[in-house]
């Protein structure tokens, strides 16, 4: 196991009920933007609950934060938030949103460009930033992470920083009740695959962060098909939301080299096509696995065995775990071929082009060109 130093100060107060203690979490003199996506908070409930909590405080709102937030929504919101003196910022939705609020909360606190944070300044403050999650997926809620597109740049930017960790989450299962099938089955992917990726990167030596992650992947496999059957089923809706949050709070990752060449990958079809994040590592997951690499072998045949219960050789549990994965994310809606998108060879190719652009530009993602086309192809 590898040195590490874990720190997550993020407060969780969890359960039905928890935003109307949304009060005590603030300061009373804070004047509080809160951010969120399109309409749906206004209509399930959710920004009146947070309204009622906070009616003693000074609030204002800023929507229309995208599922995949843009830089220049984002500076929107800034300006608005510089006009109204905010000094506190709320977010109210899925990940988005919180990445989005995340960038908002720190160019605040920069007196230069904004641009500047995600081209190599360092984001060393921040507005204090809270969160109300309505998706368990990303676990944006309780890590210090987040990506934006710059529509201008054709690129997704991904930026990190201790300071962006939120001060609370109010994970309030109920908040996830009205979510359409779809945003259930990519919430449950997405959560499935950040699982996955850090369970591939763990040495054999940490086994018991190798344990922790198969319970959330057991977890997953036994509850998203619930919540898919019965979408207001409150125990694997809290289930489904404490996975999420708990896959990306940094503790499966302790004491392993964190492996993040896949997300690269999926940020360019997610940009490219305007899919999803859970749809285009649905994709490129499966695929990923069928690269045999050596250094996630062992890895992969526990991950068979453990979690799939699959005996056998060991090429036989390989492939029997790719298509029991596959099926899994096919239960709940998830396409795991890119001809179900409509992309096909082309789409490869441009798919490519970008990255060796990128690879030209000095960024350079972690799995080699080659790898990735391979990564692609098979996914077709």
């Amino acid at each position: 196991m590898r040195n590490f130093n874990y720190y997550n100060p993020t407060r969780i107060l969890f359960g039905a009920g928890q935003i109307a203690g949304l009060a005590q979490q603030i300061p009373a003199d804070s004047r509080v933007l809160v951010t969120h996506g399109g309409g749906s908070i206004l209509q399930n409930g959710v920004w009146q609950e947070v309204e009622q909590a906070l009616a003693g405080h000074w609030i204002s709102r800023f929507a229309g934060i995208e599922a995949n937030p843009q830089y220049s929504t984002l500076l929107r919101a800034v300006e608005q938030a510089r006009h109204e003196h905010c000094d506190f910022i709320l977010a109210v939705g899925g990940g988005s949103v919180i990445d989005g609020s995340k960038f908002i909360a720190a160019a605040l606190a920069y007196p230069g460009e904004p641009f500047d944070l995600l081209s190599g300044t360092p984001i060393r403050r921040a507005l204090p930033l809270g969160c109300v999650p309505t998706l368990a997926a990303t676990g944006s809620e309780s890590n210090p992470h987040g990506v934006l597109c710059h529509a201008g740049l054709q690129a997704r930017l991904p930026f990190s920083s201790p300071c962006l960790y939120p001060r609370f989450a109010v994970l309030d299962p109920c908040t996830t009740f009205s979510l359409p099938p779809r945003q259930i089955g990519n919430g449950v992917v997405a959560t499935f695959v950040h699982t996955l990726q850090q369970y591939l990167a763990l040495p054999s030596d940490t086994p018991l962060q190798s344990r922790q992650a198969e319970g959330l992947l057991l977890t997953l496999l036994e509850e998203g098909p619930k919540a898919l059957a019965n979408p207001l089923d409150y125990a694997s809706r809290a289930n489904l939301m404490w996975c999420a949050s708990q896959a990306r709070s940094g503790l499966l990752g302790c004491g392993a080299p964190q492996d993040d060449g896949l997300d690269v990958l999926g940020r360019q079809l997610s940009l490219l096509y305007h899919l999803d994040h859970a749809q285009s590592m649905a994709l490129l997951l499966p695929a990923l696995l069928g690269e045999r690499e050596p250094a996630h072998l062992a890895k992969q045949l526990q991950y068979a065995e453990r979690v799939w219960g699959l005996q056998g050789g060991s090429e036989q549990r390989i492939v029997a775990a790719i298509a029991a994965t596959e099926g899994f994310f096919r239960r709940m809606g998830v396409a795991t071929r890119l001809s179900a998108h409509g992309l096909d060879a082309e789409a490869v190719e441009e798919v490519l082009t970008q990255l060796q652009r990128r690879d030209a530009s000095g960024e350079r993602p972690a799995i080699d060109l080659p790898a990735c086309a391979r990564i692609l192809l098979r996914a077709l």
